[in-house]
């Protein structure tokens, strides 16, 4: 087998006209590995009534775009052109890099091209952090694969489709809404189109780590041994293949054989005395080394527990409350899709100035820079899947694929400590079908990942004699009970003083959201919407009620900074602007942050 070596570059390929994919499950942790990055400058084409995918289509013969083809002769026609079209940094999206597509939703195609040199003995693998959100992917002309889903990863094999020299990828992205995706057609964030997250060409041997976990299993406080549960699958079911997992600062080390389905398990036994558990105020990361035959990777891994108990959360055997706040994955100061590990650090750095030890990263999988920085900073994580509002339950193909984002989102973050709950679903109306849905989603997610909460985020619409209860059948499938509640924005205005809770299940409840919208420098009397001031009394107002809840175990309102949505269209205070934002869309601390932080300083 030959290996490729890789560089990137500017340039163009007449592309040939076979046609097939390579597609694979999800790579854990691609960024270990050997690789190239595909980032940077590419060219695009707006292409509204898809004339470079359908005309092919229709007839084989014909010139489309993923062909990226030239006039050979003065007489032929082809009526495009890659290198003198635009060109588009990425990651981004293209309604903040061209202001022709701000609200465009439909295709565009970009391409990139590469060169590559035959060496030996691996496999290339093209790797997407996320692309919005119907992809199709060519390498000189060929398919390489289909994916569908706006914010989880995936990696193709591409190492039969290249060639020595010039090489050039070509993706079709389209971002339309349907009824069956997830989420569905109606949702309140901007639908940010384009490739989104990083490209990276990895390499990779013929048989390889396609996953590996380890966990620290549950134990007595007082427990003077702790297990760290180790298990690894090869991309291959094949035998004999050893396998070896070593933490040097913990002088651990084991070596296993892989099984005929190419599996290993093993435990690592550690003196608790020894071992520093990851938390809040010590969020310790542990380098570890997992070597196939002679082929070493390595990788940060925190160890913790996270469970339940009546309606408490313990980290580590100790109760914990989480000091929370949502997020939405859009850039600190502007808008535009967050994909910088400096986009990170801003963001997170506001939850912590907040006095947050936990954030919601809403509502669906964040990027990877997200997720790890969060984790060196020691703040805990929701994660998410996009199953949002009114999904077809009863569609198949919508069932695949949220369980398919399910997948995505546990296989790449499932070794982040940091992650304590994944979540199945937000605001979802209540129907026998729904459940079923996201009762298999909670079933599944557990054989996936059973060392984390599952949760999600019920709704409740109203009350009677101002008691509010809690009545969803999906209690009986998750270990924290969390629900939206916008009492003073959307119901009960004035009334929240009022009000008080009854939850009737034994578990620990999580306010998910709450919250109300205010213009930065708008200012008023605190009866006045859209005034600073009447978001400032909504927040005290709410945590007074909150505060009395039974089981309250964590808050994480809506939401840390103001974020676009064409939803959002009042002239002159939301201007396409969701205005709930403790920050402002510029990072300008509204009077309600300093409420909300001097609830969670107290606690």
């Amino acid at each position: 087998m030959k290996k490729i070596l890789i560089a990137v570059l500017t340039g163009v390929l007449c592309a040939g006209y076979a046609y097939g994919q390579s597609e694979l499950p999800l790579l854990q942790n691609a960024r270990a590995y050997e690789g190239t990055t595909l980032n940077g400058d590419w060219n695009y084409i707006v292409d509204v009534q898809e004339e470079g995918y359908y005309d092919y289509r229709m007839n084989p013969t014909s010139s489309g775009f993923f062909r990226n083809a030239k006039p050979r002769r003065p007489e032929d026609l082809i009526e495009y052109d890659f290198d003198k079209s635009p060109t588009m940094k990425i990651p981004s999206d293209w309604n903040t890099q061209d202001d022709r597509l701000f609200f465009y939703e439909g295709t565009v195609w970009f391409k990139r091209s590469f060169l590559a040199v035959p060496i030996t003995d691996y496999r290339t693998l093209l790797y997407f952090g996320a692309v919005n959100y119907d992809c199709h992917v060519w390498v000189n002309g060929r398919k390489a694969g289909h994916h569908i889903g706006g914010f989880t990863p995936f990696n193709l094999d591409i190492s039969d489709l290249l060639r020595e020299g010039e090489n050039t990828i070509i993706v079709k992205v389209d971002n339309k809404r349907h009824a069956e995706d997830v989420p569905t057609q109606i949702f309140d964030w901007w639908n940010y189109g384009g490739i989104t997250r990083d490209v990276m060409l990895v390499k990779v041997g013929p048989v390889y780590l396609q996953d590996y976990s380890l966990q620290l299993q549950k134990a007595d406080a007082k427990a003077k041994d702790r297990e760290i549960s180790f298990s690894a699958k090869l991309n291959k079911a094949e035998a004999g293949h050893t396998v070896k997992v070593s933490i040097p600062e913990l002088k651990l080390e084991q070596q296993l054989t892989t099984d005929a389905e190419g599996k290993v398990s093993g435990t690592l036994k550690v003196k608790a005395k020894n071992l520093q558990l990851w938390s809040p105020n010590n969020p310790k990361l542990y380098d570890v080394q997992l070597t196939l035959d002679a082929s070493t990777i390595a990788d940060e891994i925190g160890f913790r527990t996270i469970e339940t108990r009546g309606k408490q959360i313990l980290l580590n055997n100790e109760t914990v409350f989480l000091k929370g706040i949502s997020i939405h994955e859009e850039k600190p100061n502007g808008g535009g899709r967050a994909n910088s590990v400096e986009d990170a650090r801003t963001l997170l750095s506001w939850a912590k100035e907040l006095g947050c030890n936990f954030v919601r990263l809403a509502h669906y999988p964040h990027n990877e820079n997200m997720i790890r920085e969060a984790e060196r900073m020691g703040i805990m994580v929701w994660s998410e899947i996009p199953c949002y509002w009114t999904i077809a339950w009863t569609n198949p193909g919508t069932y695949d694929n949220a369980k398919q984002q399910l997948t995505d989102m546990i296989t790449r973050d499932h070794n982040r400590a940091n992650i304590i709950i994944w979540s199945i679903a937000n605001e979802t109306p209540h129907s026998d079908e729904r459940d079923t849905f996201l009762g298999n989603l909670a079933e599944y997610a557990r054989t996936l990942d059973s060392t984390r909460l599952i949760s999600m985020a019920m709704e409740v619409t109203g009350a009677s004699n101002y008691v509010n209860r809690l009545n969803d059948n999906m209690n009986k499938y998750v270990d924290v009970v969390s629900f939206n509640e916008y009492i003073g924005w959307y119901r009960d205005v004035n009334d929240a003083a009022k009000m008080s809770w009854e939850i009737p299940y034994d578990k620990p409840v999580i306010i998910s959201e709450f919250g109300g919208g205010a213009k930065y420098g708008l200012h008023g009397p605190a009866n006045q919407r859209w005034t600073e001031e009447f978001q400032e009394n909504l927040y005290k107002e709410n945590l007074a009620m909150i505060e009395k809840i039974e089981g309250l175990s964590g808050t994480t309102p809506w939401i840390l900074k103001d974020f676009r949505s064409p939803r959002r269209v009042l002239p002159e205070i939301q201007d396409y602007y969701n205005r709930k934002g403790l920050f402002s869309d510029k990072g300008e601390k509204k009077k309600a942050f300093y409420i909300l932080k001097q609830w969670y300083d107290s606690k």
